[in-house]
């Protein structure tokens, strides 16, 4: 139990498959950075899903890799953004959907096992999804009162991409993947990724950059470029596919993983459309949905070899 603590970072860095200590606190750095309540309310999920997975005899080393606290940290900080953060009920729900969410990993690793294919933020997808379609039912569990932007895209807004908009949503697409649209947090995020592996931060960045390309050259609505909500699932696809985690790090997993990261871009409107009944909140469904996809494909393209 004395490492628990190093293992809770390391389920803070998993979120970007980063199984580093160092990188989970200038990940926890960065949500603190954004609100205090992020803070606690990320290391609160990762601790409850960590001690759930070794209560319920979790693999060790997976445990003690963070493999296990990632998803619950994303549910947590799920619940601050979209339900009341000061209320004692959301933290309620916040440590029962962290735990919930390791049972849910343990159910699709063995049902996606069978084509090879890995768990990622499916849990956190389904959790995050099923508290927002459920909390109007529920009098305690009010809407946040705006502690950071959605992710949800914005129906109406003006075309184009102000140098402002441009640099912030280059950072902002890093750190949205913790629902945080701050620019200083996402440089928190991309320290964080720097020190667990400057290749895992080029990855990021590449992926980032395609990111704005994309919608830029789509013509997607500046103030939402700008807050990272159309590229944060690519920025995950691109360390996903290129940062070396599922894919053999050569040119061909590169240009795979940006073609990838371009696709996630594209995607995110689409499911921000398909969620709209809880409150049209595309979580990081685009980035589970092209991952699998890509990673599937694998097999039937010579060219790339699987880790």
């Amino acid at each position: 139990m004395k490492d628990f603590p190093v293992h809770v970072l390391r389920g803070v860095a998993q979120v970007d498959f980063m199984p580093s200590a160092l990188c989970g606190l200038l990940f926890t750095a960065a949500l603190f950075s954004a609100d205090w309540r992020f803070g606690v309310y990320g290391l609160l999920g990762t601790a409850v899903a960590t001690a759930a997975a070794r209560a319920l005899g979790q693999r060790g080393e997976a445990v003690e890799a963070g493999l296990h606290g990632y998803n619950g940290c994303l549910v947590a900080l799920g619940c601050a953004a979209f339900l009341d953060p000061d209320s004692p009920a959301t933290a309620v729900v916040a440590a029962l959907g962290a735990a919930v969410s390791v049972v849910l990993a343990a159910g699709l690793t063995a049902l996606l096992d069978t084509w090879r294919l890995p768990v990622l933020t499916v849990p956190f997808c389904l959790t995050a999804t099923a508290v927002t379609l459920a909390a109007p039912a529920f009098h305690r569990l009010a809407p946040a009162a705006a502690v950071a932007p959605a992710a949800a895209v914005p129906a109406a807004a003006v075309p184009g991409l102000s140098w402002d908009q441009l640099w912030h949503g280059f950072l902002a697409n890093i750190g949205q993947a913790f629902l945080l649209p701050q620019w200083y947090a996402g440089l928190l995020f991309l320290a964080g990724l720097v020190a667990a592996g400057r290749l895992a931060a080029l990855a990021a960045c590449a992926g980032s950059a395609v990111c704005l390309l994309t919608a830029w050259a789509l013509g997607a609505p500046g103030e939402a470029v700008g807050q990272g909500l159309y590229g944060y699932s690519g920025v995950l696809v691109a360390l996903a596919l290129g940062g070396g985690v599922f894919l053999a790090r050569d040119r061909w997993s590169t240009g795979y993983a940006l073609l990838g990261a371009a696709a996630a871009t594209v995607l995110t409107p689409a499911f921000t459309a398909l969620t709209a009944p809880a409150g049209g909140h595309a979580l990081t469904w685009p980035f589970v949905v092209t991952t699998l996809v890509f990673l599937a494909a694998v097999p039937a393209i010579p060219r790339l070899r699987r880790l």
